[in-house]
């Protein structure tokens, strides 16, 4: 495989020219990792090869994850001498964005300035020439392959680059632009497209290396109404082959073909125009002879020209049957493109508008690529198709889950060409039961797809009924107004037929491996055929259960169910904000609940109401909310059995008529619509996958607690909700409503919503409050009374929380009272004061004794140095002081003189007392 060519110029648009029967590729944008294979071939008179000559490539990675680069010359054998191979960087070796991978020395490295990158991407937006990797293949579907002129014919049916753009064919040849690649992980593939003519069929579809599409993947491409539009496609890892095919196909083609078949002409029944009238057309001549158009898919056409079912276990495109390869089964259904003739499981018939009789005519008619209403008896009559499907055949891991409704799909493209307000009616009949009315389509309505999806295994009839205009009218005005539908495709069909093989899992036994069907919740893998379980908290893609990207994680505050079929919330929630963690419990609002909008009133004054029903969670995630259409029961005499089409959903609503209006016992319940089929999340916030509630919708949150908001999805798409219809339901802690509280419905919309989408709902309650805890409550604590102190546990008011922990009980503990306390505090005081006065009267008399042994030596030292005899007695004379005498060296305080005392005490037990004399000489120890 030769690796395309990469473009790092800003794209190009297309200038906007509007050919007709043209289809042009503008872009073309693969977002993966690639690697190429190559192919070299030798010339005759070579010279050494110019780095100009020559580009580098990877070889395909090895069982190790290995590869190298080798050099590949643009012109092969134009040159020799080529570089030799080296390792290349690990399979897994990617650049990022901004980056390109320089293959000389095999480094990533910025682009310049002006210039971008896509890194593991490959973008295409030059087509002077068909780029590398690219193939343009033409046959001609409606002749016979081996015939020689089938080739001939086509050779120039190719598509053609344009410059800005690649465009197709215009002629009645099937064109195909082909590009493989392979991946080394998933990605995806985008292309922007102009197809503005319905009169061709466009389709695009992938395959892998063994020819095998992608499961369940819609190959038919949508008009383009408002020039370019985008299409993007999920690619799985390995190898994919990606097809743009194109096919302006007509039955009554003038083009000269071989001789197979026989043209025969004549005129639409009922004929209501005269040949003989001047001007009139005249019939054309029959006995031409035309090409076979080709059979539908998952048939094969036989020597006799005709088209018969290929056996179980092989697959078609309309042409030859193929067994489908090892580790494959035939993905069975009904696919009708091609419309030669009615197929045999449907049948056609006109209604009358008048008096609802049929009138044994043809109501819809064949034209090759598509079927159309024919023009019946009146203007106002019914042209009614009808499809009958005897039962299906699910997958294994589909009837194992009871909550996944969805058995089968029926998909159909249509178109309506109108002058007035026409009116397309698709109806669904059960087990041949009257036909209930799924979707209306009113006026012209350009080509588009619709998609209903099948929840019972039953007999089934699928019918369509087209009507002009609802006004009975003398003579024919409308009759060009036309409705056409183009394929038809139901999918697990019992006893159908194959348009291509499915991976399966492999099951070993004595004959070999053989195809199986995994466990709930467990997908395929690809490359081994074994069976996986899904991780924790996924759901898996039931009809598309291949590889680990199978399966979807669930979204916030849900988790998944044992069988990995569904997301749901078992009615606890958490949520933690600056302050604190709220934790919840809406148990008490598991139980269904009703609400019924105000009165409305229809045009002749007949009062009705709007009945919502719903089931918040829990439940092991089953749908319990049930709406039920019981008109028919009512008018089924009593003891007798009757049929009601309940619809089961997290939430459903359905028209109620009172009695008083009916005249029935009992009131009318009526057009019962899903609006809840998947929950997508739980959250405080007000937007989640692309559903959004608005919070001015109610009356403001005045507690400071935030809603919790659940998130919903219908499965269910009409015209007006492409993406389906959204529920939001905005949980309210409101402590003064007890369980389960109130509903309540937008102020602005009391139909519950502002633009039939999108609806929406309030419950509040006290259930809907978080979990008590310990933050919610405080402690008061009383005096001490009699010797006892308690301590009571009372709620913070006002009182926003349920459940959750309970109040302690209240704490006694044992207490002194103030008196106590005030007696010991005099008892130590007085204690304290008489061992003071104690202790002072103790060194005031010690004082004293020191005082009279101080002037005691004192008197002795001086008759000493004075020589003179020693006095008998120390007496004091008449008229001195003693104090006039003694001159102590420093006057010390109570506690100076106690430490003098205990400090300077001789070994004879005398004391050693400084003193002056009073001459002022130096001091001298005593």
């Amino acid at each position: 495989m030769a690796e395309p060519g990469h473009s790092l110029h800003p794209s190009a648009r297309g200038r906007g020219r509007t050919e007709p029967r043209t289809f042009r590729l503008l872009r073309l944008l693969l977002w993966v990792g690639t690697a190429f294979q190559v192919t070299q071939g030798a010339g005759l008179e070579l010279h050494a090869c110019k780095e100009s000559e020559y580009h580098y490539e990877y070889t395909a990675c090895d069982s190790t994850g290995s590869r190298w680069r080798v050099a590949v010359p643009h012109t092969p054998g134009l040159c020799t001498s080529l570089p030799d191979p080296v390792k290349g960087t690990e399979c897994s070796f990617s650049c990022k964005a901004g980056e390109f991978l320089d293959m000389k020395d095999q480094s990533c490295k910025p682009c310049a300035e002006g210039r971008y990158s896509l890194g593991t991407g490959i973008r295409f937006d030059e087509w002077d020439e068909l780029p590398h990797g690219f193939a343009s293949l033409s046959t001609n579907m409606e002749i016979e392959d081996s015939t020689l002129e089938s080739t001939e014919n086509c050779t120039s049916s190719k598509w053609v680059p344009l410059g800005d753009y690649i465009a197709s064919n215009t002629d009645e040849c099937t064109a195909t632009l082909m590009y493989a690649v392979n991946l080394k992980q998933s990605g995806t593939v985008n292309f922007e497209y102009y197809y503005p003519d319905s009169s061709i069929i466009f389709e695009f579809f992938v395959q892998n290396d063994q020819c095998q599409p992608n499961a369940d993947d819609s190959r038919w491409m949508k008009t383009t109404e408002k020039g370019w539009e985008f299409h993007s496609v999920e690619l799985n890892r390995g190898n994919n082959v990606l097809y743009w095919r194109t096919t302006a196909f007509s039955v009554w083609s003038k083009v000269s073909k071989p001789v197979l078949t026989q043209l025969m002409y004549k005129w639409a029944q009922p004929k209501i125009c005269s040949e003989d009238l001047e001007g009139a057309v005249k019939l054309p001549a029959s006995g031409l002879k035309t090409g076979c158009p080709p059979c539908n898919p998952g048939f094969f056409k036989t020597n006799s020209s005709t088209c018969e079912p290929c056996p179980y276990g092989s697959y078609s495109n309309g042409s030859d049957c193929s067994h489908c390869p090892a580790g494959t089964e035939p993905a069975v259904g009904f696919e009708y493109k091609w419309w030669n003739t009615l197929p045999t499981n449907m049948e056609t018939t006109v209604l009358s508008g008048i008096n609802f009789e049929y009138r044994g005519m043809t109501g819809w008619e064949v034209a090759g690529d598509h079927i159309y209403s024919a023009v019946g008896a009146s203007d106002n009559d019914f042209m009614i198709l009808t499809l009958v499907v005897p039962g299906f055949r699910p997958p294994q891991s589909v009837m194992a889950d009871t909550e996944n409704k969805e058995v089968a799909r029926i998909t159909f493209v249509f178109e309506t060409i109108c002058s007035v307000n026409c009116e397309l009616y698709f109806m669904v009949g059960v087990n041949s039961r009257t036909n209930s009315p799924v979707e209306t389509w009113k006026g012209s309505k350009g080509k588009q797809s619709y998609t209903y999806i099948i929840e019972e295994n039953a007999t089934m009839s699928f019918t369509w009924a087209f009507q002009r205009t609802t006004f009975h009218e003398t003579g024919r005005k409308y009759t060009s107004d036309v409705a056409k539908i183009y394929s038809i495709n139901v999918t697990n069909v019992m006893d159908g037929v194959a348009s291509y093989c499915r991976p399966c899992a492999l099951e070993a036994s004595d004959m070999g491996s053989s195809c199986t069907s995994c466990l709930a919740g467990h997908y395929i893998d690809r490359d081994s055929g074994t069976c996986h379980s899904c991780p924790p908290n996924t759901i898996l893609k039931a009809h598309q259960p291949y590889g680990a990207q199978a399966c979807m994680p669930c979204g916030p505050g849900t988790k998944s169910n044992k069988i990995h079929s569904l997301c749901y919330n078992d009615c606890t929630f958490s949520v933690s904000t600056s302050t604190r963690t709220f934790e919840y419990n809406f148990l008490a609002l598991e139980k269904t609940v009703s609400l019924a909008g105000g009165p409305s009133f229809t045009s002749k004054g007949l009062k009705y109401f709007h009945h919502f029903t719903l089931s918040l969670c829990g439940n092991q995630g089953r749908k319990m909310s049930v709406c039920t259409d019981n008109v028919t029961d009512l008018r089924i005499p009593e003891g007798e059995s009757g049929f009601s089409k309940p619809i089961t959903a997290y939430v459903c609503q359905a028209i109620i008529i009172p009695p008083e209006v009916t005249g029935y016992k009992a009131g009318v319940s009526s057009q019962p619509v899903s609006l809840a089929d998947r929950l997508i999340g739980v959250t405080t916030d007000m937007t989640l996958d692309g559903i959004t509630s608005p919070a001015e919708l109610f009356h403001p949150e005045s507690l400071g607690i935030p809603d919790v908001i659940f998130f919903y999805r219908s499965n269910d798409v009409t015209q007006s909700c492409s993406s389906g219809r959204s529920t939001t339901i905005r949980v309210r802690c409101s402590p003064l409503k007890p369980a389960p509280g109130s509903l309540s419905l937008p102020s602005k919309c009391s139909d519950g919503t502002c633009d039939g989408c999108n609806f929406h709902f309030l419950w509040e309650s006290v259930a809907a409050c978080p979990l008590c805890s310990t933050a919610d409550y405080h402690a008061i604590v009383s005096s001490c009374v009699a010797g006892i102190q308690k301590t009571t546990y009372v709620w913070r008011e006002p009182k926003l929380c349920s459940g959750g922990i309970s109040l302690p009980e209240q704490r006694v503990t044992i207490c002194k009272t103030i008196d106590f306390w005030l007696k010991v505090g005099i008892s130590a005081g007085t204690c304290t004061a008489i061992l003071l006065t104690v202790l002072t009267c103790y060194f005031w008399k010690k004082n004293q004794k020191l005082e009279y042994k101080y002037s005691k030596l004192v008197m002795n030292a001086t008759l000493k140095d004075c020589d003179l005899p020693a006095a008998d007695s120390c007496a004091i004379m008449e008229g001195e002081d003693v104090e006039d005498d003694l001159i102590f060296t420093s006057k010390k305080s109570l506690f100076g003189k106690i430490k003098s005392f205990t400090s300077k005490r001789t070994p004879d037990g005398f004391d050693s007392v400084p003193l002056k004399t009073s001459s002022g000489g130096p001091d001298m120890d005593l």
